[in-house]
């Protein structure tokens, strides 16, 4: 039994390192893009909460770079993860807050320096905790 868990395993080690088919390579592909995109859900989100959380005012440019950059790094499914999520938000907000096309056009360009690689330190707020 032992000799056969052994075999299984070095066939995977070997499989894993071979030139596998294209559709197999689309796959994993595929699977490395989802996760990519649940990370940087998550990403998304714990930047809201973070905000939320230091309650700043001043901080939303900041708290909205900072979970655009840190998604987008994950690669092409978090950076995918991060637009959807922020045009979602920004469309719900701007109809139900108020605030004006102002805002959202600010909060959208915050959300592009994130995504693109820029440093969210940018929209920082001088005072807010370092926590954060």
């Amino acid at each position: 039994m032992r000799l056969w868990v052994c075999i299984a395993l070095l066939s995977v080690v070997l499989c894993v390192s071979a030139e596998r088919p294209r559709i197999v390579r689309g796959i994993v592909q595929a699977g490395k893009f989802a996760r990519d995109a649940v990370g940087g859900a998550r990403d998304m989100y714990r930047a809201y909460k973070d905000m939320r959380e230091a309650n700043y005012r001043g901080a939303d440019k900041y708290f909205h770079a900072r979970g655009n950059y840190d998604a987008a790094r994950r690669g092409p499914g978090g950076a995918w993860a991060a637009r959807v999520i922020s045009d979602a938000r920004e469309r719900w907000q701007s109809g139900v807050s108020g605030r004006g096309a102002e805002d959202t056009r600010q909060d959208q360009e915050a959300n592009r320096w994130g995504r693109r690689g820029g440093d969210p330190n940018r929209y920082r707020p001088k005072g807010l905790p370092s926590k954060y």
